[in-house]
């Protein structure tokens, strides 16, 4: 097998065995190849869809600036979205379905036009976008103790887990992307908060970035596609048994449960 392959083996393994594999950086993925590691997603990506997952959308992940300084980056990264992967608002995930998973308040823009141009402005994403959607994004890493690089995140679908969507949609003009402050609560207490502009200075700005980056390999955002836009703060490690609930000024709310793990 190739290094590719035997990349995208080890993720597989930690998805089907719910056990956390050893960083791929190093003798699999040299560090900062990041073509590489997008080219381990792809080949997940693919033999998922073969499997019969179906695609919805897409993620954006490292929209901190904090965040990929950490990382020694800077730009974000994306995974891809399926639809076995949504989760309804208010429902509970059963412990052991993400690994090591943690909890993020983001704004989903839900697409009702095409953005297949390789240069995209944020006029565009405007105009693309049908509505607004408050989401939490269960995260999940498939690497141990979340020891993760870019390459490492980005071969392991931007360490994509679970989404859930609110209910209500909003219309952007409706909307102040930028200023709009968001807080995440666990079991009613504040855990994390923040707003649009922590987001590569607004959400508008990653998706641009996403559409022009993902139109420029072949595959462009389509109408109907689900965008989680990137962290509004950061990101919580989960509690089992615990619930979270992410209020978006302007979007509303949207709320999730875990499980408790078996004694």
């Amino acid at each position: 097998m190739t290094d590719i392959q035997r990349a995208a083996t080890i993720l597989r393994d930690a998805y089907d065995t719910g056990t956390p594999c050893p960083p791929l950086r190093g003798d699999l993925l040299p560090e900062g190849d990041v073509a590489t590691a997008y080219a381990v997603q792809q080949a997940q990506v693919e033999r998922w869809t073969a499997e019969g997952r179906r695609p919805v959308g897409a993620k954006i992940g490292l929209t901190n600036p904090v965040v990929q300084k950490a990382l020694g980056v800077y730009q974000p990264d994306f995974g891809v979205l399926f639809a076995d992967m949504a989760v309804p608002d208010g429902a509970e995930v059963a412990p052991g379905r993400v690994l090591q998973p943690r909890v993020e308040a983001e704004i989903a823009f839900v697409l009702g036009a095409d953005l297949p141009h390789e240069q995209v402005t944020v006029v565009d994403v405007i105009r693309a976008t049908d509505h607004l959607l408050p989401a939490i994004e269960i995260v999940g890493s498939r690497v141990a103790n979340w020891d993760i690089s870019i390459v490492d995140t980005v071969a392991d679908n931007a360490s994509s887990g679970l989404f859930v969507l609110g209910t209500s949609p909003r219309r952007v003009a409706d909307v102040d992307l930028r200023l709009c402050g968001a807080v995440l609560e666990h079991d009613g207490e504040p855990v994390s908060v923040g707003a649009g502009a922590a987001c590569l200075g607004n959400p508008a700005h990653a998706v641009a970035w996403l559409a022009g980056t993902l139109a420029r390999a072949g595959r462009p955002l389509r109408a109907g596609d689900v965008v989680l836009s990137g962290a509004l703060g950061p990101m919580v490690p989960v509690t089992p048994g615990a619930a979270y609930e992410a209020r978006i000024s302007g979007l509303g709310s949207v709320r999730i449960c875990f499980g408790k793990e078996a004694a």
